[in-house]
């Protein structure tokens, strides 16, 4: 039961932001919030990570592995950087923004499987 009330309150309360007067700036700003929140845990994550393995992993590749990594990390950033002007350009620019990330992806797939070899 508590679970049915408290679907009720985020629908109402959904409800009231999208038809009282500036509820849709307001959305604009909770989403742009839980926007820099999400970019700001991942950045973190990173460089977690990147802490954390820099002397074991990423000392030990190749010179050309770690190009290859250090370029698909860079093209993923700029991919996010220019995400709303891709998504403006319609299907073209979804696709191309698809095919830039998993690109990226795939490269440092390539990197550590080449590593793990």
């Amino acid at each position: 039961m508590s679970t049915a009330r408290n679907v009720g309150i985020i629908l109402l309360v959904a409800l009231a932001l999208s038809v009282l007067p500036g509820g849709g700036a307001t959305i604009e700003v909770a989403l742009t919030v839980l926007s820099i929140a999400f970019f700001t845990a991942i950045a973190f994550f990173a460089f977690r990570l990147y802490r954390e393995h820099r002397t074991f992993t990423l000392d030990s590749l190749e010179e050309r592995q770690r190009a290859v990594f250090y370029v698909a990390l860079g093209v993923a950033v700029l991919t996010f950087a220019a995400t709303g002007r891709l998504m403006a350009e319609g299907g073209v620019g979804i696709l191309i923004w698809l095919a830039l990330l998993g690109a990226s992806s795939y490269a440092v797939f390539w990197v550590f499987a080449r590593r793990l070899q």
